[in-house]
Parts: C-alpha cells; structure tokens; sequence
C-alpha cells in the first residue's frame, strides 16, 4: 500500500497553512511528521487523511485518488487517531474500541467473534486489557489515550495515521507506543505519525518530515533532518547529542532565538 502527496496546499479561513507539500508513505514505514507548533504538521496529516479539503496538489492510495474512495473503504484501510482525542459518553473501554470496528459491519465473512478478537488484540497491543469494563471517562489521560489508539488498532488498517500520541503517556507506556508503531511497520503496515520529541523520532522513525511555516523544511533520515542548522531554524535550538545502545540520543539543551 501507498500513500503519495504531490504539490499539497491546504488553506483554513483564507490563510494558507500548508503550501506544496510532497512526499509519500510506503508499506513497511514508520514516517514521523515534526515541527515547531503551528508548523502545518495536523493539518497536513488531516488533508492526507482526506477529512478536510485541499486547495490544489493530489492524495493518492494505491494510485488511486483518496475522493475516490467511499468513507467505509476508506475506513477499512486507513485508520486517523486525532491529537486530544476524547469521549464524552459513559462507555465501557471495550465499546470504545468496539468503535473501530464499525466499517467492516456488513461486510462479508466479518462475524461478531471475529470483531471481538480484533477489539481483545488491540486492547491487549496497547496494556489495557485489564480496563475493558471500566468507563472511559473516569479513567486518567494516558489510560484514555491508549484506549483511543486501540480503537484505532481494531480495524487493523493498512494505513496508520495518529497525531501526538504520546500525551498523556508516561515514559513506559511511551516507549511501548513507538515498539507498537515500530512493529507494525514491520508487519507491512504504513504509519505516519506527528510527535514532538526528537529524541524518539530519531530512534524509531525510518524518515523524517521536516514542516517549517507550512513547507516542507526536510525529509529523509534523520541524521539528514535533525541537524544543528535545520533544528535552529524550525524549532530555534540546539540539542545535546550522544549515543546508547548504538542508537541517537537528542534531547533539545538550548533555545537560539
């Protein structure tokens, strides 16, 4: 499966956020999409996912226009986990998951069991199991918050397009989360993911997208993309560098501007 942007431009109340931005995601890669607040990063991550509209430039899966497709078999193959996701009706965890699931009712050869291996995996892939009876809105942020990447999880799409995670998650959980997305990759899905810490980005992602002021700054690996002059530039500071395990470490040290 892939994902192919060209010369994307998107504008919200006649101000142009994302300006021509191109690059693509294939199966088996975790694309990490970073920049300073206000950069482009959820609005070009929201036109991708083809839930708002673009001014010029072209979204295509598989060769085939994103408009092309129907919301369910877009919702069958794609899966968009929003920033602050929440839920304001009392639902057990496990019907919030349950949730992920709705595209394929009806579809051929899908049972309720089978649904419910789906919703038991997912739970299980993010440690949360253990709350599927409990309400979804008397549990903390980041138990919320990986119930919502389970639902996500539940439809096991091809394509796996969530912004900033990882708020609300503490450092165990944190880690999980980027194994998970690191593994599915490996399993053949596409993941393209917006986060803020560099540190895990230049860890577990396989390319970089760079957004500064809605361009595309940079894209490519990361030790290509996380350099002193382009961090200077789109976040205004400097980081300290070191290595563990043979795998970088960044940490943001000073601003510069």
């Amino acid at each position: 499966m892939k994902l192919e942007i060209k010369q994307l431009s998107v504008a919200l109340s006649y101000r142009e956020i994302v300006k021509e931005a191109s690059f693509a995601v294939e199966s088996g890669e975790l694309v990490g999409l970073i920049g300073a607040n206000g950069s482009g990063k959820s609005t070009l991550l929201r036109a991708t996912a083809g839930l708002i509209p673009f001014q010029s430039g072209t979204v295509e899966l598989d060769g085939k226009a994103v408009g092309g497709y129907s919301p369910a078999e877009l919702a069958r193959v794609l899966a968009y986990l929003p920033q602050g996701a929440e839920c304001h009706w009392p639902l057990t965890a496990e019907r919030v998951v349950a949730l992920g699931r709705l595209p394929f009712r009806n579809v051929a050869g899908v049972t309720p069991e089978h649904d419910a291996e789906h919703v038991s995996r997912a739970l299980v892939s993010v440690d949360a199991l253990h709350l599927r009876d409990r309400v979804i809105t008397e549990l903390s942020g980041g138990e919320r918050a990986r119930i919502f990447l389970a639902r996500a999880l539940a439809g096991d799409p091809g394509l796996l397009f969530i912004d900033e995670p990882a708020a609300g998650l503490d450092p165990f959980h944190h880690l999980q989360l980027m194994e998970l997305l690191q593994a599915r990759a490996a399993e053949g899905r596409g993941v393209l993911l917006v986060l803020h810490d560099l540190g895990m980005a230049a860890r577990f992602c396989h390319r970089l997208i760079l957004i500064h002021e809605g361009k595309i700054l940079a894209s490519g690996p990361a030790e290509t993309v996380l350099t002193d002059e382009l961090l200077a530039t789109a976040h205004g500071i400097s980081v300290y560098r070191a290595t563990q395990d043979g795998q970088p470490v960044i940490l943001p040290w000073r601003r510069v501007r």
